[in-house]
């Protein structure tokens, strides 16, 4: 097999699925709001969202599960095996099952449906099949019409599994807005590691100040800019007017640009600043999360960022080289 053919048949891979998730985003409708609403009315009475599959759909359960229960849905997963053998000492009549089947012809999940509803429990269906007997045996079928399979043989669950994926996240991300659930809500969910320490710290917590932080006024030379820059070890300087506002800032690659393009470089780095600097530029509050710096960062491509009081005065810069250190980067 040759390279160009190796990437050809990737590509095929990708076109099936992106293929699929365009025929299952088409085909939302009434099934995925109801689906929601008795998601809603689970969490309402303190209930439990439990998620089951088998073979390569319990992995999906897995996924999905771990999704809602990050983003405000209580949720567990539930082997249909070991439920049969025990696990359905879990579940309550408060709460709601998800059963994922593409073919919804499996047997295992099939058996689960009405042991699940002895114990007054609702069912919610995921498969591609509307008239298959999981479909047929809950209460809200939500169909998945991706198509066929990627696998040559139309075998291995790959287009299908997208999809069902897809749909999870769909389930999951209107849920968090129905619910309201908020960034603070997240951090609760999230403690350790990058994730949680960006989620938790503040930017106060990561911001320069003090003799870290290169602060001049409008009419600082170049120069005198430059140097306030290299005393404080940084690549960009806060530029704050009389009442302690934000005027601009310039940064490294401000000076190298000045420099390139001046005629006189004496007479470019005698120069006020605010010639030369960058007006109004992007800031952040200081009791912003770390999370919303990352996406500022991420977003318009910068590598420093002036801080904030809410009442608009300057009180620190963050440098994107600082973030690794302190582990939210």
């Amino acid at each position: 097999m040759t390279a160009n053919e190796m990437l050809s048949r990737a590509r095929e891979v990708f076109d099936v699925e992106i293929e699929g998730l365009k025929r299952t985003r088409a085909s939302l409708g009434g099934s995925f709001t109801q689906a929601v609403e008795m998601m809603l009315d689970c969490v309402a009475r303190e209930g439990i969202v439990v998620v089951s599959g088998v073979g390569k759909n319990l992995h999906v359960a897995e996924k999905m599960s771990a999704i809602f229960s990050s983003t405000g849905t209580r949720s567990i997963v539930l082997n249909p095996v070991q439920a049969m053998h025990g696990d359905l000492g879990m579940v309550s009549a408060r709460d709601i099952l998800i059963a994922i089947s593409f073919s919804g012809e499996s047997e295992e999940v099939l058996r689960l449906v009405p042991a699940v509803r002895r114990h007054g429990l609702k069912v919610i269906a995921l498969t591609g099949n509307s008239d298959s007997s999981l479909a047929k045996a809950s209460d809200i079928h939500v169909e998945i019409p991706c198509g066929r399979e990627a696998c040559p043989f139309g075998m291995a669950p790959t287009n299908s599994v997208t999809a069902t994926l897809a749909m999870g996240d769909a389930l999951a991300m209107v849920m968090v807005d129905a619910q309201k659930f908020k960034i603070e809500d997240y951090a609760m969910n999230h403690p350790a590691g990058a994730i949680g320490r960006a989620l938790v710290m503040r930017v106060s917590d990561i911001m320069r100040t003090g003799e870290r932080f290169a602060r001049v006024s409008p009419d600082a030379a170049v120069m005198a800019t430059v140097m306030a820059m290299t005393a404080a070890k940084g690549g960009a300087a806060v530029v704050v007017d009389g009442d302690g506002r934000l005027a601009g800032i310039f940064t490294d690659g401000d000076f190298r640009r000045v420099i390139s393009k001046a005629a006189d470089s004496n007479a470019a780095l005698a120069a006020p600043v605010r010639d030369v600097m960058t007006a109004s530029p992007q800031f952040v509050y200081e009791d912003a999360y770390a999370a919303e710096l990352l996406k500022i960062f991420e977003r318009r491509r910068i590598d420093d960022l002036p801080v904030c009081s809410r009442d608009g005065r300057v009180v620190g810069l963050v440098d994107i080289q600082d973030l690794p250190k302190m582990k939210v980067l």
